[in-house]
């Protein structure tokens, strides 16, 4: 049988990481993250906190086995972990979305009123790629798409796209994508190609899904 208080300290290690997660701002910075490596002064103007915050942020999250860093030159770099804190978000996720009422409220008062379509599955984009019957646009800023992307994608981000309508094949159906399944940006994307005649829809998660995933990456 095994020792109740072997069982008791694996619970607190469970616990750190759990509390450690138990902040908007560091599930913010998972999700930067997911897109690639960054330094703490871009994570820091990605999320609008100042240097020292983040950096205290990302201490307590590699505490918990969160993130890992290196440094290059001056700079310190972090990274995730593995792909088993992306899921961690995911499960997390999953479960506000299945129980809590106010997580329904805000998905239906913002997410839905600009897409209530279903969105397109990863396996399902996939076969569209092959076919070449479909225009895919990641609406991430420049340097997100850089660090790795869905072969073939557009980079078009959010404020680039009313500039950019003339350059898109009409014909062609579009599936926009962005930082995950909430990013606002690919909802805020949809909306406006719709309103302009363009058939579009949505990835139904985002970049850092799809390459954990196992699906290919370019960059």
């Amino acid at each position: 049988m095994s020792s109740p208080s072997a069982k008791l300290a694996l619970f607190e290690q469970f616990a750190l990481v759990a509390k450690t997660l138990g902040h908007p701002q560091r599930l913010e910075l998972i999700e930067q993250l997911g897109q690639g490596p960054r330094s703490v002064d871009m994570l820091a103007e990605k999320v609008g906190a100042p240097i020292a915050n983040v950096s205290q942020h990302l201490q307590s999250m590699r505490r918990a086995g969160l993130v890992a860093a290196e440094r290059r030159g001056k700079f310190v770099v972090y990274r995730l972990a593995d792909a088993s804190v992306l899921a961690a978000m995911q499960a997390i996720q999953r479960v506000a979305e299945n129980n809590l009422a106010e997580v329904d409220r805000i998905v239906r008062g913002y997410f839905r009123q600009r897409d209530s379509l279903e969105p397109i599955t990863r396996e399902e984009l996939s076969g569209r790629l092959r076919d070449g019957t479909v225009t895919v646009l990641d609406v991430r800023p420049a340097d997100e798409f850089a660090l790795g992307h869905v072969p073939g994608a557009l980079n078009v981000p959010l404020d680039e796209l009313d500039a950019r309508l003339s350059t898109l094949d009409p014909d062609k159906d579009i599936v926009a994508y962005c930082r995950g399944a909430y990013c606002v940006m690919s909802f805020e994307a949809v909306s406006r190609l719709r309103v302009r005649g363009f058939k579009a829809r949505r990835l139904e998660e985002g970049m850092p899904e799809w390459a954990a995933a196992g699906n290919a990456v370019a960059s």
